[in-house]
């Protein structure tokens, strides 16, 4: 049995023209892995600097923080699916469902925020977190690239006008989130969305050119028919794209709605938007697989919530 590791690794170190005594040399030196430096608990737990004394703001701080690991989780898994030649129609849907349970999580944790923090605490350290805003999430972002098509992600007013051959750029500056922090009538941007593109667009952009032809919907309809047809992967499909653009962001509605809707008067949110019309699902009708539901399904998309 030792023999045959020792060989195993050889060949492992030889195909990358590496000497294995050397790598076994280095063992004797190294340190036995222990759960605080493989998990890096101390950085982790070092990660939350408030801007306030209220406990409170430690909540609103942690909880975003494990939302951007399972963003990257689930960046993880869409790309396995992107990069994957020839993917079965098994492999979609189990990298679907997971995809979704991570969706879930988020979802249902919302509870968290709506019911897990002081809404008067919350409103006192709200205007120090002023210009900063959910939407500018890049992670979140890019798992709307990789989700879907383009066309999908343009603001709902434009997306039966606009050029489906158009620009990246040209697209980029009708995507729904743009009404976040853009006055339609004058062109203007937000402080925040002009601080969010710097720091992001060509990052975007690059992202995207990938992602054109090998986000989730794309790969699923380049499938084979028959792959295509699997009822497995159409209902783990559904289920993404209800979870998502439904579920997910009716529960971030609720929990903002919770804040910043005080007495029947709508608060602004702090990167200035007008958040009613960019979060609700019935306004801008998100759908990543448009061709998977019904037209009645389509036409009262978000409007049963």
């Amino acid at each position: 049995m030792k023999t045959k590791i020792t060989d195993q690794l050889r060949e492992k170190y030889n195909k990358i023209e590496q000497d294995l005594d050397v790598h076994l040399e280095g063992l004797l030196y190294s340190k036995p892995i222990t759960y605080w430096d493989y998990i890096q608990t101390d950085a982790l737990l070092n990660l939350q600097i408030t801007r306030t004394t209220l406990p409170d703001e430690n909540v609103f701080i942690m909880y975003h923080q494990i939302n951007e690991l399972l963003f990257k989780m689930i960046l993880s898994e869409i790309e396995q699916v992107a990069k994957t030649e020839d993917v079965s129609a098994v492999l979609f849907s189990s990298k679907m469902m997971r995809i979704s349970r991570y969706f879930d999580m988020l979802t249902s944790s919302f509870s968290i925020m709506k019911d897990g923090m002081d809404v008067e605490q919350y409103n006192k350290f709200r205007t120090t977190l002023t210009p900063a805003s959910g939407f500018q999430s890049a992670q979140y972002r890019k798992i709307e690239f990789a989700s879907t098509e383009l066309i999908n992600l343009i603001d709902n007013r434009f997306r039966e006008t606009i050029d489906r051959n158009s620009s990246y750029e040209n697209a980029f500056e009708h995507l729904y989130w743009q009404a976040a922090g853009k006055d339609y009538k004058t062109g203007k941007k937000s402080y925040t969305l002009t601080v969010f593109e710097q720091k992001y667009k060509e990052e975007f952009i690059r992202f995207t050119k990938f992602y054109n032809t090998h986000n989730l919907w794309t790969k699923f309809k380049s499938l084979p028919q028959a792959e295509k047809e699997n009822k497995e992967l159409i209902k783990a499909m559904r289920h993404y794209d209800y979870t998502v653009n439904i579920k997910w962001v009716m529960a971030h509605y609720n929990t903002a709605n919770h804040y910043l809707n005080i007495g029947g008067q709508t608060t602004e949110a702090t990167g200035g938007s007008e958040w009613v019309k960019y979060m609700h699902p019935k306004y801008q009708k998100r759908i990543f697989f448009p061709d998977l539901w019904t037209d009645e399904e389509l036409r009262d998309w978000g409007t049963e919530v």
